[in-house]
């Protein structure tokens, strides 16, 4: 599980930071886009375990369905404020 884990920390962490490079921004919003690529990589890891799809899987990690997640939460979240 340890493994897993990790390697979910260290996938998410990265979307986040580039994501923030790309973005642009103050040391807020990279926190900001670092929470939103973990809570969105970890939606998408819950998704792909219940859909029970093993295509793109590494270990027990769902690498299409989690970084799917961190995209789409990562979109959500750069929107401007209405």
């Amino acid at each position: 599980m340890l493994p897993a884990i990790l390697l979910s920390a260290l996938l998410s962490t990265a979307y986040g930071a580039v994501f923030h490079v790309w973005r642009g921004g103050s040391l807020r919003r990279l926190g900001l886009f670092l929470v939103a690529a973990w809570v969105g990589f970890g939606l998408g890891q819950l998704a792909g375990m219940l859909i029970g799809w093993d295509a793109g899987q590494v270990g027990e990690v769902h690498l299409i369905e989690a970084t799917l997640g961190s995209l789409i939460a990562l979109i959500v979240v750069n929107r401007p404020a209405a």
